[in-house]
């Protein structure tokens, strides 16, 4: 049996699926650790994880999935990598770490990317890297190059998390446009480094490693890394993408007009153009897709809202008695706009769709005498959907047009209620499918090995789970009237 390795880097667990490259079906997969990956925080708005942690927990990931499996070495022909974004590794000649990865959800780099906006002008910032410098990689290296300069000397490469983890298996240093382009390192108009940024901060351009395909030979497993992994030295590479655009791949979303969507902890809503247009007020950022080249652009627009499973899981937590299932049925109990109630679900931190507002959580027409479980478990749900039609707008005002709607059949995307809210106020259609970060990864590396001669060829055995189009109900006055409140919030906020 040809099998393909995929390997999603999360900055919770390390998870690897093998799929049948001629079936399309996945014969083993398994994630480490069980409990969450340890982030480190030694001052406030700081978050680190140790590199060495991602490629033990791979290990344990891999040889556990090809048990599984039951795969002989040599049956691996191929291995794609799928990473957490916006990382900054810093390795020295001797491909050393010499500082514990500053990962994504780190925010002390945010003064840096501010100051470089203003030195260096929203427009030339916004029409060259899509985006405002912003909490990105960049600006993490520039905060290391000022607080630990004796770090800073001894830099030879800087990395993202796939990329430090393709070193680690390959030997090899290299990087893709798509991933330089989620660190603020490439410039769109220019389509190479974004070498004014880099002037900006004093950051010589050798410290970027050599950028290759995102699909095709990144390097090939040592023999080191093979006896490790329980592999054969010499399987190619082939492919590495950032989470969210590699959720995209993994749905198959990757022409202009097409969208991927996510909600779990967080939510993303992520669209395909080719378009070079961005968001003035980078309430949405824009990065190079995994398929994008100069002569045929594909830009990935995201959109991301912290606030969204997380206040599921915190009010089944409060409700305390009650299962995911149960409070699905407890909502659908209840006609569209929740009897008047309606929740924001902004309490994880600064909303970037906001402006960086930090606005929090908030319930609003609650009345004791009228509502209860029943009404605040469908407007959890609404107020979640509400917030990326929101973002969705902003989505709209950059180009990309919505009308499908793709995700993975997981987290809130198994609710009933939140899929035809979220197709009733968008009027897209939903599908849902049965993949994950770990399995678009695996058919990347067999498009990049040239296994599959497409993606067209990789995707054709996707199986669709559920269609979810948008029915009869009057979602957009319960919208109307959540955002009326939002409105008021952020105006208050001001």
């Amino acid at each position: 049996m040809d099998c393909l390795l995929g390997i999603d880097v999360g900055s919770s667990s390390v998870k690897a699926s093998l799929l049948d490259a001629a079936t399309g079906a996945c014969v083993g997969s398994a994630f480490y650790p069980k409990t969450e990956q340890v982030i480190e925080s030694p001052q406030p708005g700081f978050a680190e994880q140790d590199p060495q942690c991602w490629y033990d927990t791979a290990k344990e990931s891999i040889r556990d999935a090809m048990s599984e499996a039951g795969l002989k070495p040599e049956d691996v022909k191929a291995i794609g990598i799928a990473y957490q974004m916006h990382g900054l590794v810093c390795v020295d000649k001797d491909q050393k770490v010499l500082r514990p990865s500053i990962i994504w959800c780190d925010s002390r780099a945010v003064p840096y990317g501010n100051a470089a906006l203003e030195a260096i002008g929203a427009e030339k910032c916004l029409s060259h890297l899509m985006n405002a410098p912003g909490n990105f990689t960049a600006a993490k290296l520039a905060w290391v190059k000022e607080n630990e300069p004796e770090v800073f000397a001894k830099i030879d490469k800087i990395m993202l998390p796939g990329d430090w983890l393709a070193m680690k298996l390959t030997g090899e240093a290299c990087t893709t446009a798509s991933g330089l382009s989620e660190g603020m390192l490439w410039d769109f108009q220019q389509e190479t480094a974004a070498a004014f940024l880099m002037e900006h901060w004093g950051f010589d351009e050798r410290l970027l490693s050599k950028c290759v395909p995102t699909f095709g030979s990144q390097g090939s497993l040592t023999e080191e890394a093979a006896t490790e992994l329980g592999l054969a030295a010499g399987t190619p590479v082939s492919y590495r993408g950032g989470d969210q655009p590699n959720n995209a791949l993994s749905l198959n979303v990757l022409k202009p007009g097409e969208i991927a969507a996510t909600a779990g902890t967080s939510g993303v809503v992520y669209g395909v153009t080719d378009k070079k247009q961005y968001d003035p007020q980078s309430r949405v950022n824009t990065f190079a897709h995994v398929n994008h080249t100069p002569g045929d652009p594909r830009l990935g627009v995201l959109l991301c809202i912290n606030g969204t499973g997380i206040l599921n899981a915190w009010t089944k937590r409060l409700l305390g008695d009650i299962s995911y299932k149960e409070m699905d049925a407890l909502a659908e109990s209840v006609p569209i706009g929740s009897d008047g109630v309606t929740i924001l679900p902004f309490g994880n931190g600064a909303e970037r769709v906001l402006s960086n507002a930090n606005v929090g959580a908030q319930i609003a027409g609650l009345d004791f005498n009228r509502h209860g479980r029943a009404q605040i478990c469908r407007a959890v749900q609404e107020g979640i959907v509400f917030s990326f039609m929101y973002g969705m707008e902003v989505m709209e005002e950059t180009g990309i047009e919505i009308k499908t709607i793709r995700a993975g059949f997981a987290n809130m995307f198994m609710s009933s209620v939140f899929c035809e809210t979220l197709a009733g106020v968008s009027g897209a259609t939903i599908e849902l499918y049965e993949t994950d970060g770990s399995l678009g990864a695996a058919r990347g590396a067999g498009v990049g090995a040239g296994i599959y001669g497409s993606c067209e060829e990789a995707f054709r055995t996707l199986e669709k789970k559920k269609t979810v189009r948008p029915g009869a109900g009057n979602y957009a006055d319960a919208y109307t009237m959540w955002k009326r409140h939002l409105q008021q919030v952020l105006k208050e906020e001001k």
